[in-house]
């Protein structure tokens, strides 16, 4: 099973050459990967790369990339199960395949009941896509475990996360939740909002994130990926989550009537 791309020439460059020369821009210099820290989890923004790849550049390249990383993202088109694994296969990308990592993903969909084995789900999706150069850029040999999510209930996002986190405890794969931030307000209004999620994500409260989302109103499209990978990382010992780097919109397009707002967390 081979997914080609849904979004190259649109999101990021979908040539190799041009897309590897950009990456070099968007990620900071830095030692090798394996010289790199290890960290559990990661929440990095999904946009296109001229209005949030240099914050996904800079959450990603700041941690040492393993062999595996399972990536959450949510399902922006409805298609599919609730939490869908694509399970086998590979994704062709500009700079080459990743393999997905067949035997992870089968540990998990067997682990957690959650869980359903779904291909559909993943064909239109960009919000998993534009992770993958970052990942492969920094390690090219990169195996990917692939989870779109739709809504699903407080409950079902803990569950879901300590499960994910008690099947993954003791392996050296990396959870990474794809999430933009408040959408289509202006800047001041977006920060405000923004601001009482980032709070709950430092302070390692994925119940409390959840909530403050949704009784805030906060546009926040990663919400359920960022409480079950926060929820996820606590399973497996984590205990702290770092802010890298805030932004929005409106530093590429000048305009700060009505942005999105991105924002990078490494929690270790």
């Amino acid at each position: 099973m081979l997914r080609t791309p849904a979004v190259a020439h649109q999101f990021y460059p979908g040539d190799g050459a041009a897309l590897r020369k950009q990456l070099q821009t968007l990620i900071p210099p830095g030692p090798d990967n394996e010289a790199r820290p290890a960290a559990r989890a990661l929440v990095s923004p999904h946009a296109g790369y001229i209005y949030s790849g240099a914050i996904a550049g800079e959450t990603i390249g700041a941690v040492r990339i393993p062999a595996t990383v399972v990536i959450l993202g949510p399902n922006h088109h409805g298609i599919g199960s609730p939490a869908a694994v694509m399970a086998r296969g590979a994704w062709l990308m500009p700079m080459g395949e990743v393999t997905i990592d067949e035997e992870t993903a089968t540990g998990l969909l067997a682990s957690c009941p959650l869980l359903a084995e779904d291909e559909s789900a993943h064909r239109r999706e960009h919000s998993l896509e534009v992770q993958v150069p970052f990942l492969q850029y920094l390690r090219p040999d990169v195996r990917i475990v692939p989870v779109v999510l739709s809504h699903l209930c407080l409950d079902d996002c803990l569950d879901l996360g300590a499960c994910i986190g008690k099947a993954l405890a003791g392996s050296d794969t990396l959870l990474l939740a794809s999430s933009d931030m408040t959408h289509y307000e202006s800047r001041s209004a977006a920060g405000a909002k923004d601001r009482l999620a980032m709070e709950r994500i430092v302070a390692m409260d994925p119940a409390g994130l959840y909530r403050t989302v949704l009784s805030q109103r906060i546009s926040m499209c990663g919400i359920i990926p960022a409480t079950i990978a926060l929820a996820a990382a606590l399973a497996m010992g984590a205990g702290r989550a770092t802010l890298v780097r805030y932004g929005d919109s409106g530093e590429a397009s000048g305009d700060t009537r009505q942005v999105v707002g991105y924002a990078g967390f490494v929690i270790d």
